[in-house]
């Protein structure tokens, strides 16, 4: 950002999911902007939100990933510095911890870097490897479902406010969300480590924001599923499928021995997709929890919906609705 000087690198990671064969990472090579998010200036809040998408990416560049058995693997970024590694390696569940995580590390592999590179060029990754003891997964919608957003809002100007002018800390989750979420996470013996998948239409550069929020609010830690800037202005088609709808039928068919619960809001696309996914995955889903929005229309539209669906189906109001409910199929202690 600084015109008299380059910031220092650094490398971050996208917390990702995969299998006990099969190791997917992605992440970002940026320049450190230096965003503090726990700042709450107003001036703070405007020039964080000018870094976020003022990114200097690391295009190009050799990255090493390293395992905990002290494997090695490399990846390349792309001209927006994102890298991404999709293989296949065997035996990841023993190097994986109770909760299902596998640790690595990652570094920059070029020589002739001559910049400042933060944490002395060992940067933190985590990817998900469901445990055992599993008993189904949970992907859930951020936007409207755990913090509120107003997509439903006239020309979507609460989102922008809400999004780009509110610092994070004065966001607050929808009530009762987090206390829903880790009894779905501990299951029904209230023992288990069932995974959670936050999936949103957000794009990259709001990770490290939503990362910060889930976990400032005790959230379960789980994948946080974005998408590219690139994609938002990009021209859809009539057999193009939204980018959430596309990572939930990935995390499907990562785990095909698995159940899933699906969370969203009845404000834009989630009951529509969801039903399209209950139809494409028969005896897959468990139920779905859809959050009211204020808008009449929309609800109308949605409870017309509702009747289409072959399985366990709920508009919430309020987390306790969803709570008292999945504790009477069962799902929860």
């Amino acid at each position: 950002m600084s015109w008299f000087k380059k910031d220092p690198l650094q490398i971050i990671s996208f917390l990702s999911y995969g299998t006990q064969n099969h190791f997917y990472i992605r992440g970002r090579a940026l320049e450190d902007e230096t965003i503090n998010l726990e700042e709450k200036s107003l001036w703070s809040l405007i020039l964080n939100t000018w870094k976020r998408f003022e990114t200097d990416e690391i295009k190009n560049t050799k990255l090493k990933i390293t395992l905990p058995d002290n494997s090695v693997y490399y990846a390349k970024t792309d001209r927006d510095g994102y890298y991404k590694i999709d293989t296949k390696i065997e035996n990841l569940e023993v190097l994986i911890n109770e909760e299902g995580w596998l640790n690595f590390e990652l570094s920059y592999d070029e020589p002739n870097i001559k910049r400042t590179i933060q944490k002395e060029n060992r940067f933190k990754g985590e990817m998900l490897i469901p445990a055992q003891n599993a008993d189904f997964g949970v992907i859930s919608d951020i936007d409207d479902t755990i913090i509120h957003t107003g997509v439903a809002s006239f020309l979507k100007w609460r989102v922008i406010f809400n999004t780009f002018l509110k610092h994070v800390q004065s966001r607050t989750p929808l009530e009762g969300a987090a206390e829903f979420y880790h009894l779905l996470h501990r299951g029904s013996s209230g023992k288990n480590a069932n995974p959670i998948f936050y999936v949103s239409h957000s794009p990259w550069n709001l990770y490290r924001y939503l990362e910060f929020f889930l976990k400032t609010n005790n959230f379960p830690k789980g994948p946080i599923l974005l998408r590219s800037f690139r994609t938002i202005f990009k021209k859809k088609t009539a057999t193009c499928k939204p980018q959430k709808q596309l990572e939930i039928t990935n995390i499907l068919n990562t785990y095909p021995d698995l159940t899933f619960v699906l969370i969203g809001d009845s404000g834009e696309h989630d009951p529509d997709i969801y039903l399209e996914l209950v139809n494409t995955f028969p005896n897959r889903i468990k139920a779905v929890y859809l959050r009211s929005v204020l808008h009449k229309q929309k609800m109308q539209r949605v409870k017309g919906l509702l009747a289409d669906y072959s399985i366990p189906v709920m508009l919430l109001d309020n987390s306790k609705e969803a709570i008292a409910h999945a504790k009477g199929l069962g799902i929860i202690k």
